[in-house]
């Protein structure tokens, strides 16, 4: 249910123009420590308008009130109130209200390497190890539905640390037997797509460098226009907007590490706190201080 907060009266007004409803924007992160650490989020948007991004770990989360309609594998979808919205690790998405009154939901982003501890136990469903893939963006399943929601609630208001890993470790387990499937194995890799990776590994562990698209194209041994064309089709963004997803994760991390927002803002390779201010509530739906101390406080 969206917050609603009221604008105090005006004495000069009339009764009949009492005190209206003003719609709130609010979104809190915090930190599971089971699995290592996931990150979860608990949001009401109303006009919130997410630009096209990527985490490094899944999106999995149930719409409690309204729809979102958003970008994922190509195409638009809509998950309206009871639906569970599915997004692959570094798949690229977006997202904003599908109705007029907003949408709220809960929401955790299990990385790969988690999944995968998980998987090496299965005994069934996904055949041998590895991180799922999720074919469907919106899955319609209320039951699973419901256990997410226990688990979230479970994980914010319970400190049994048996009954919050059960609950995680069994709702990720149903998650990827029902509706995972097995990632094929990148057996037939062209040698444009290793080039291609060298250049995104390279922003994946040196977010901050300062590069040339003329140097990534000589580390690619590609032209500058063929880099720019054959990194956005492979990838999903082009160079230049793959570094500011890379620089993101890098605030991220230092945030939780307890860096200031100007220290993560230097470090990550932003010109200022302002560009990473914009570029942090256009992919978080959220500003980077608030992020900030939200975590420092889980």
């Amino acid at each position: 249910m969206e917050n609603v907060s009221y604008k105090k009266d005006n004495p000069k007004n009339s009764p009949a123009k009492a005190r209206k409803p003003v719609l709130v924007e609010q979104a809190t992160y915090s930190i599971a420590d089971e699995l290592g650490g996931i990150d979860l989020l608990n949001a009401n948007y109303h006009r919130q308008n997410f630009s096209r991004h990527s985490h490094e770990g899944y999106t999995v989360g149930v719409i409690e009130n309204g729809a979102q309609q958003f970008y994922r594998t190509g195409g638009n979808h809509v998950a309206p109130q009871g639906s569970i919205i599915l997004v692959n690790a570094d798949e690229v998405h977006n997202g904003h209200s599908a109705t007029e009154g907003g949408w709220s939901y809960k929401a955790m982003y299990p990385l790969p390497e988690q999944f995968e501890t998980i998987s090496q136990e299965l005994t069934s469903g996904l055949s041998g190890n590895g991180a799922p893939y999720f074919p469907s963006p919106v899955v319609y399943d209320p039951e699973l539905a419901n256990q997410l929601r226990l688990v979230f609630e479970t994980l914010d208001n319970s400190t049994n640390r048996l009954l919050r890993e059960t609950l995680l470790y069994s709702v990720l387990t149903k998650l990827m037997c029902k509706h995972g499937k097995k990632q094929t194995s990148p057996q037939a890799i062209s040698k444009a797509q290793r080039q291609l990776k060298l250049v995104k590994e390279f922003l994946d562990d040196f977010p901050s460098a300062d590069i040339s698209l003329q140097d990534l194209a000589t580390l690619a041994s590609f032209s500058p226009y063929h880099l720019v064309r054959a990194f956005q089709k492979e990838y999903g963004f082009p160079p230049h907007a793959y570094q500011i997803q890379a620089r993101l994760r890098l605030a991220k991390k230092l945030f939780r590490q307890g860096h200031t927002v100007s220290d993560a803002a230097q470090e990550a390779g932003f010109h200022d706190q302002s560009h990473l201010h914009r570029h942090f509530k256009k992919a978080m739906g959220i500003t980077p201080g608030q992020f900030s101390k939200q975590i420092i406080r889980s």
